[in-house]
């Protein structure tokens, strides 16, 4: 079991212990090291390969970040400060600002910077791409689709990745076409309010997913 899931069964297990909600489960055990190095979570990239890239292990970031007075101003200020007075390139410095607050408790699995969630599931389906993306389009084709929701396209037609309003969240739907002439659909539900909703959520396109590949 990883550091992450280890750190959510806790959680779950507080909230049936205490009756606390999950933010105010979460927020008590955030101040109980989970591990001899004081970690609440495993950052998602290996301490090797933070190390290659960037010429730091993750503890040592870990001491650094917090060493800087501005660590609790939030993940922008984090990003930019590795970024412009540490001189590592924008995408490594948002991974390590991402693994910092992984570290630190700050972020939780799937937990974007703006306090939403992600759920992401992807397969590869049975299906003819061109018809599945004009049902997509279609109020009417996505009322098939997705019988118990309540639907909304928000971006253009011509889109390659269609953005759908659902009863939750927007859920980002990309059709890739195989040679095989199957295609690969991934799906990246974001604007979930709770870590529950990211399980929620992946099980239902875990099923949808399936029937569609079986229709």
């Amino acid at each position: 079991m990883t550091q992450q899931e280890t750190f959510k069964r806790r959680i779950r297990e507080r909230m049936v212990k205490t009756g606390e909600r999950y933010t105010a489960a979460r927020r008590a055990l955030i101040a109980e090291p989970t591990d001899e190095r004081g970690w609440v979570a495993d950052p998602e990239l290996s301490d090797e390969r933070v190390r290659a890239a960037t010429g730091r292990g993750w503890e040592e970031w870990r001491q650094i970040i917090d060493d800087w007075p501005g660590h609790d101003d939030g993940h922008s200020a984090i990003a930019s400060y590795v970024r412009d007075d540490l001189g590592v390139d924008d995408w490594w410095a948002q991974t390590v600002t991402v693994g910092y607050e992984r570290i630190t408790g700050r972020r939780l699995p799937y937990q974007q910077p703006d306090g939403t969630f992600t759920a992401g599931k992807s397969r590869t389906v049975t299906v003819d791409r061109d018809a599945l993306r004009e049902l997509l389009l279609s109020e009417e084709g996505r009322a098939d689709l997705f019988p118990n929701q309540s639907t909304a396209l928000r971006s253009r037609s011509t889109a390659k990745v269609l953005r759908l309003g659902m009863d939750e969240g927007v859920a980002q739907v990309a059709v890739d076409p195989l040679e095989d002439g199957r295609a690969k659909i991934a799906i990246a539900h974001e604007k979930l309010p709770t870590p529950e909703s990211v399980e929620l959520w992946k099980a239902f396109w875990t099923d949808w997913l399936e029937a569609l590949d079986e229709s």
